[in-house]
């Protein structure tokens, strides 16, 4: 039933946005166990927003490759956290790092990563890309062209994409559907701009952005439900 690349933000499963909701990784946790089970290869990518905010308030004291660094390390984390959520689930679930943690992790490769989802495992792919200056929107991009997702589910702490900032301004128009040329030309945010044209001159088939908090989002969305969030196409 193909391949699903999902990006879970940091933020969303934090309290308050900030370390570990439990509550909230059993669930997503959950999610995914059931969307594996279908059949469906699952890559999972979680930033580390709820960990580290490189660059801003008091870490623009840190140098943006140390900065970028420990974002990693963040990513790490979360995924470490995802697994035993999911194996306390009954799920099968992996850990590949970009970077070399061998006592922790697999490092990533392709087929490594192929492999695991072939056999049922939901793939926590931890580190990024493995260098500074690229976000995790830049690193699920590049997995997904990499194991040939159908779709890329970006679970959010928005409910999907606008023309402007909905938390700053109370016109902003939600958007359900456009493309990557769309949302390039008009700066939307759905991911950083280097993630959207790698989605784009690859033609990743569709990224789906959604709240992470909307019931059902993920496996909803894993099946083609694009009842609720925005749906991105080439």
């Amino acid at each position: 039933m193909g391949r699903v690349l999902v990006k879970l933000s940091g933020e969303a499963l934090g309290k308050d946005g900030r370390l570990f909701d439990l509550d909230r990784f059993d669930e997503a946790a959950r999610s995914l166990k059931v969307i594996a089970d279908s059949g469906t290869g699952v890559g999972v990518v979680i930033g580390a927003g709820n960990l580290w905010r490189g660059r801003r308030g008091d870490a623009v004291k840190v140098g943006a490759v140390v900065a970028d660094q420990i974002g990693m390390t963040g990513t790490l984390m979360n995924a470490l956290q995802m697994q035993d959520a999911l194996e306390r689930a009954g799920a099968r679930a992996a850990t590949l790092c970009a970077f070399e943690v061998p006592r922790f992790a697999e490092q990533f490769t392709q087929r490594g990563a192929e492999a695991a989802m072939d056999s049922g495992a939901v793939v926590l792919l931890a580190g990024g890309t493995g260098h500074p200056f690229f976000s995790t929107d830049t690193g699920v991009a590049l997995r997904a062209v990499e194991l040939g997702a159908d779709m890329v589910l970006l679970a959010k702490n928005v409910d999907g994409v606008y023309d402007k900032d909905p938390n700053i301004y109370d016109d902003a128009v939600f958007m359900s559907r456009l493309t990557y040329g769309e949302a390039i030309a008009r700066n939307l945010g759905v991911m950083d701009l280097a993630a959207m044209v790698l989605c784009r001159d690859n033609r990743v088939p569709m990224v789906r952005v959604f709240g992470l908090s909307e019931p059902d989002g993920l496996v909803r969305a894993a099946k083609g439900d694009v009842s609720f969030g925005t749906v991105v196409v080439p």
